[in-house]
């Protein structure tokens, strides 16, 4: 059965993306490198690194990436067997966005919870 295991990043609209992620970069130490999303890799126990990781990213407010929510934020859980939880959820009468991808980053999918926000479900 599929669940969430994890959380796996946070995506935020902002009216100028890339002076946000430059100020959280300069002012917090976050490692955006120039860019607007910053990743921190996933590890074990031991401090060796294992699949999956975590994302902070910023977007141009315009960006329908987000919708059809109206929202700023949308948050990314980490699943197991994301295709049998995409089906499940459809079963229970909960509305999925678009189609499932399976790309290079790892399996994604999308939901909307009761209050209209977009939920990203990703299957490293």
């Amino acid at each position: 059965m599929g669940k969430v295991i994890g959380l796996g990043g946070v995506f935020i609209k902002a009216k100028d993306h890339k002076t946000l992620a430059s100020w959280y970069e300069q002012n917090l130490g976050i490692g955006f490198n120039g860019g607007t999303y910053a990743m921190w890799m996933f590890k074990n126990s031991d401090g060796t690194e294992k699949e999956g990781f975590n994302i902070m990213s910023f977007s141009k407010q315009e960006s329908d990436y987000f919708a059809p929510s109206q929202k700023e934020v949308m948050i990314n859980f980490v699943v197991k067997d994301l295709f049998g939880l995409l089906e499940q959820l459809k079963q229970e009468g909960i509305t999925v966005v678009g189609d499932a991808q399976d790309t290079e980053y790892g399996k994604f999918g999308w939901i909307m919870d009761p209050e209209g926000n977009k939920v990203e479900l990703w299957q490293p």
